[in-house]
């Protein structure tokens, strides 16, 4: 999942029919991995900020582990989609990648990558939800590397006495409260009007999901509830559908914009961004809670080992180095991208800031989307579904089925 956005934007991903090697969809079997004696060059391709910054990084495990050398090329979120596939298709990847979580599932069904050796890596390190993102047809592929989630962010001098809104009833007044009290032209929520990331964790609060039992569910009371909740912020004037690009966050910094929802990394920014003294004007607080509990959606990327590959040994001395609680702290301070190793929250980086904790405590019960190959296809969707219904042009019930029809059209992939 892309960050790096307010609003958790979609990582632009085009759609492209994997070819290459058919694993069948039966769960595969992993074979041992033996690293002592692990020599040699590993190739990595990273997106975005943690590709840009993951080179340089990587030079303390080459100083820690003499006789490899771990060359990382940087894609753009943009093409990078595009560039795995085409690699696949050609075989010509290189023997560590960077995968949306919610890119894998398609990756795996090409047989292209190599199932997690159980010898090496514990699946009880990492947070459940994190582990769930590298999960297709029972087998484990790959390492969670990060993990986002998100959280509630809010200004706490534009109201007097602000609390947290604990439930949706409550983030609805409390939002009316900041545009009645203090916000400069009425609080935005700064949703994005066509992203199913906000919607995710809206239906998991109202107790449904996308997929039961192999099938799409889309168009149910849940999804409308969630659709309800998500659309009265445009309806009733405390959300914008025609926010300016680059705005933000500068709306939020001047109180044009008085809460929103994102990750971690927007602590910095907003430090940055509000200058001296803003640090003291806003809190992050856990998502209100609706119906069914406060769940956020668990968002990230794994990092994988390609079948065929000389130095897989290598590869995943490398990729258990980048998992090792103590690196993965270091890795938070370096990219701002959250640990998906539990033991890695009781360092330092992530336990001196309160604001960071409420994200630790997010993830204890935050879901990730559905692991299919067509994920990619349906969350877009759902997007020009959800645009529609942000700009009034269909309600909630229209929405929903317009969803389902087209989902079932596309199927799942198996």
């Amino acid at each position: 999942m892309k960050k790096k956005y307010a609003i958790g934007l979609l990582a632009v991903a085009l759609a492209a029919t994997a070819c290459g090697r058919d694993s069948g969809g039966a769960a595969e079997e992993a074979e041992a991995v033996d690293t002592a004696k692990a020599s040699g060059s590993v190739t990595v391709w990273a997106m975005g900020t943690e590709g840009e910054k993951l080179d340089a990084f990587a030079q303390k495990f080459e100083q820690a582990n003499p006789g490899i050398t771990v060359n990382v090329t940087a894609l753009g979120w943009d093409v990078a989609h595009d560039k795995i596939t085409a690699a696949i298709a050609g075989d010509a990847t290189p023997d560590v990648s960077m995968i949306g979580n919610t890119w894998l599932s398609e990756m795996v069904k090409t047989g292209a990558i190599e199932p997690t050796p159980t010898d090496l890596v514990d699946q009880n390190a990492f947070f459940p939800s994190a582990w769930a993102t590298g999960v297709v047809d029972g087998a484990a592929y790959g390492i969670p590397w990060y993990v986002e989630t998100r959280a509630f962010y809010y200004r706490t001098d534009l109201v007097k006495d602000a609390k947290a809104p604990a439930t949706w009833e409550e983030v609805t007044g409390f939002v009316k409260r900041l545009r009645e009290e203090g916000a400069e032209l009425g609080v935005e929520q700064n949703f994005r009007t066509g992203s199913w990331q906000e919607i995710a964790p809206l239906l998991y609060q109202a107790g449904g999901d996308f997929q039961a039992d192999g099938k799409w569910t889309l168009d149910t009371p849940q999804m409308i509830q969630a659709l309800d909740h998500w659309g009265s912020f445009f309806k009733d004037g405390l959300a914008a559908t025609n926010q300016p690009t680059g705005a933000f966050p500068q709306t939020f910094v001047s109180g044009r914009v008085g809460a929103f929802y994102s990750g971690p990394w927007m602590i910095t920014t907003m430090e940055q961004e509000g200058g001296d003294g803003f640090k003291d004007k806003f809190a992050v607080a856990p998502y209100p809670k609706g119906p069914s509990g406060g769940t956020s959606l668990v968002g990230g990327s794994n990092m994988v080992v390609f079948k065929d590959k000389p130095n897989r040994a290598a590869a995943w001395k490398f990729l258990t180095w980048l998992t090792d609680p103590k690196v993965q702290a270091e890795w938070y301070t370096t990219a701002s991208s959250l640990p998906s190793v539990q033991a890695a929250w009781q360092e330092p980086a992530l336990t001196a800031d309160e604001r960071v904790k409420v994200f630790g405590a997010q993830l204890e019960d935050a879901k990730p989307a559905p692991a299919v190959p067509t994920w990619e296809q349906v969350a877009r969707v759902m997007e020009t579904e959800l645009e529609k219904y942000a700009l009034g042009k269909q309600d909630s019930a229209t929405t929903a089925k317009r969803m389902q029809e087209q989902a079932d059209q596309i199927g799942t992939g198996a």
